[in-house]
């Protein structure tokens, strides 16, 4: 696209967004840039980011929503449903704005960075959503996005099951009397590991499920040498299912240093759906019982019938 293509299309959607104004919500969100931003109207809403999509959908909005990213795989009607804009860090400014959008809602770390510059300067409201990988993380979420769309009492109803869930799952993690050490893998590239450490959605997930990350020296996703994945001695490898690019756990069970695991003595290797298990969403804490389950299965017999206040809660209306 050429300078003054883009700077044709950058004045179209200011002057459509100017022009909702005269039906103003007259809302303000404070979002993960530490700025406060305008909303004035959310009819034509863009999601970048899959848990912002599920929470839209969980609140009843998807008839605003005019645009979604390839990690928007809940509910599955979404991809089907909504036009796509690509990948949640290699967004297309022009595809975004090619949808008119009169708000645009993205997870921190949406990018790459010269996108999120051009959609700044279209003067469609941009909110990033923080991405804060805890339980209160999670409500924080759920509240600012149905702050955002203006439907405050919609989200506090999620927030409510969601915590709901949450404590049910604190119950069941107060059962685990001796967390297994799980180390979460996200790829093997030339025999190279690409781990989970601390402030991940990994690390929290395998907290809530009651388990310890085996890697607790750095932060991030990081490659790391054999050496190290020996001497974290994971009792679990956890990994993410994604088609064709799953890891398998014959690629784990015959790796030169995690066959000296006791992950893969007692060829222990559990894969989930990707965005259930790192999310962030509404049903974080049936993925972190999900997975409890998995590490623990004792456990099932003890924690009763897990009822999802999510599955059963109407947020939306």
């Amino acid at each position: 696209m050429t300078i003054c293509r883009m700077l044709m299309r950058i004045m179209l959607v200011g002057g459509l967004a100017l022009g909702a104004a005269a039906h103003a919500d007259g809302i303000t969100v404070h979002d993960a840039r530490n700025r406060d931003i305008a909303i004035n109207d959310a009819a034509r809403t863009v999601s970048i980011g899959g848990a912002i999509t599920e929470i839209l959908y969980a609140l009843g909005l998807d008839g605003r929503l005019v645009g979604i990213d390839t990690t928007s795989l809940y509910p599955p009607a979404a991809l089907r449903e909504k036009p796509n804009v690509g990948y949640m860090r290699q967004i297309s400014a022009e595809g975004v704005l090619g949808l008119n959008p009169t708000l645009i809602l993205a997870v921190q770390g949406s990018g790459p960075r010269e996108t999120m510059d051009v959609l700044e300067t279209a003067k469609v409201p941009l909110v990033l959503v923080p991405e804060t990988f805890s339980e209160q993380g999670l409500l924080e979420k759920i509240r600012l996005v149905g702050h955002a769309m203006g439907v405050d009492a919609r989200a506090e109803c999620l927030s409510t099951a969601v915590a709901s869930d949450l404590t049910q799952l604190r119950e069941l993690r107060a059962r685990v009397t001796k967390p297994v050490r799980v180390m979460f893998v996200m790829s093997l590239l030339n025999g190279r590991a690409m781990v989970a450490g601390r402030k991940t959605a990994a690390d929290e997930i395998i907290q809530l499920a009651g388990a310890a990350n085996a890697v607790s020296d750095y932060d991030g996703y990081k490659p790391m040498g054999d050496e190290a994945i020996v001497a974290a001695k994971p009792d679990v490898v956890l990994s993410i299912e994604r088609g064709a690019d799953s890891l398998q756990a014959d690629a784990i069970y015959a790796h030169p240093a995690f066959a000296l695991t006791p992950a893969a003595g007692a060829k222990a290797f559990i894969a989930m759906d990707g965005l259930y298990l790192l999310g962030f969403g509404p049903r974080t804490a049936a993925a972190a019982r999900d997975l409890s389950l998995k590490l623990y299965p004792a456990l099932a017999g003890q924690s009763g019938s897990f009822a999802s206040a999510v599955l059963s809660a109407n947020c939306r209306q």
